[in-house]
């Protein structure tokens, strides 16, 4: 079997890694930790001059019709360099969401304004309860006209403060099975009544709480079907976390690369620290879990990318990458010493974006319990 990637995939993640080596310096990393954007429209307009906006979206809506698995590719190096700003919610939880849910006016209105970097996406879901479940949908969207009238708070809101549309997930009708009277809404940011509020969180990422307050929606924004959003939902979160996985994995090369590295050179009595076996076996251990990690998520992007059923194969990847890549950083921390903790030191970076990273889509017991219905438990 073979496991490396294609000529044209190659030359993405290389291209991608010097694009970001350059225009993503850690530099910038912390700059835009400090911006309230998160990120700059200059660099944000050359990502997508490379094609990367609309990388998985057919040519007819300005996209290069390229594969998820490529896609992973991308994300990847984009783990790897830590790289802000809102492209993950654009591209993943809306673009890909309209692609593959959207009417065709949807699709032709929104895409190619995406692939030409002029629109920013997101998707409102969890709420008080911070479920992934449908029984956590307590926000309403009640008919009114030709319209509908949606209240109340979505927390937990990728990039919704920079984002044109948000895609609200709301309830449009009372039902036993709460599957049931989910429904996707294309709200535009400016409507009148919404009101976004940034939230503090350890990876420095730009989380929002979103107030919808009388907010008015036209019918022909609703995504899909009306009442029957929630498989739109399962379908998104499935995409996400396979997505977060391959960022995660990123990461953790980064971090084994760093703390490799760092071992060969620090020196104490009188020789190289890697040279002892207690760190060889640190550094061996973190390599398993990275080339574990690798392995079973892009099993499951290529599923996505052939259209397969991929639903335990996603909820394996995201339950042992979670787990991985926070025990890859810690031993990484253990290695470097002191130094790894400090503010200045790049290895900060990583652990703060994986603990935000284990629970985005999922946390590892969340997808333990969906690999264990998979398999009739």
């Amino acid at each position: 079997m073979n496991f490396g990637f294609d000529e044209m995939q190659e030359m993405l993640r290389k291209d991608a890694r010097r694009f970001l080596a350059d225009r993503c310096p850690k530099t910038y990393v912390r700059e835009m930790e400090e911006d309230e954007q998160g990120f700059t429209r200059d660099l944000w307009q050359e990502m997508a001059g490379l094609g990367w906006m609309g990388l998985v979206f057919p040519e007819q809506y300005g996209g290069m019709d390229m594969t998820f698995l490529e896609l992973a590719v991308l994300l990847e190096e984009m783990g790897r360099a830590c790289l802000p700003g809102p492209y993950f919610s654009t591209v993943l939880l809306g673009g890909m969401l309209i692609l593959k849910a959207g009417t065709e006016d949807q699709k032709r209105e929104f895409l190619s304004r995406i692939a030409r970097g002029e629109l920013i996406l997101t998707m409102a879901l969890t709420e008080a309860s911070a479920k992934y479940e449908p029984s956590g949908i307590e926000v309403k969207a009640a008919v009114n006209g030709d319209q509908y009238t949606i209240n109340g708070t979505k927390l937990f809101v990728t990039d919704a403060h920079v984002a044109d549309y948000i895609i609200c997930v709301a309830r449009t009708e009372d039902s036993k099975d709460r599957s049931h009277g989910v429904t996707l809404f294309l709200v535009d940011a400016r409507s009148p009544g919404i009101r976004c509020t940034l939230l503090k969180t350890i990876g420095s990422d730009r989380q929002c709480e979103v107030t919808f307050d009388k907010v008015s929606v036209p019918k022909d924004n609703i995504l899909g079907k009306l009442h029957q959003g929630w498989p739109l939902v399962e379908m998104v979160l499935e995409l996400a976390a396979a997505g977060k996985c391959v960022e995660m994995i990123g990461g953790a090369q980064q971090v084994l690369e760093m703390t490799a590295e760092y071992a060969k050179q620090r020196v104490q009595f009188g020789r190289p620290i890697g040279s002892f076996q207690a760190i060889q076996h640190h550094c061996a251990n973190m390599y398993i879990d990275v080339e574990t990690s690798r392995f079973i998520t892009y099993q499951a992007a290529w599923l996505i990318s052939q259209n397969l059923p991929c639903k335990k194969q996603v909820a394996m990847a995201k339950a042992w990458v979670s787990d991985a890549y926070r025990r890859v950083v810690s031993i990484g921390h253990q290695v470097h010493g002191g130094i790894g903790f400090t503010k200045d030191h790049d290895l900060q970076l990583y652990f703060r974006r994986a603990k935000t990273a284990e629970v985005l889509f999922g946390d590892g017991d969340y997808h333990r319990e969906k690999v264990a219905q998979a398999v009739s438990l």
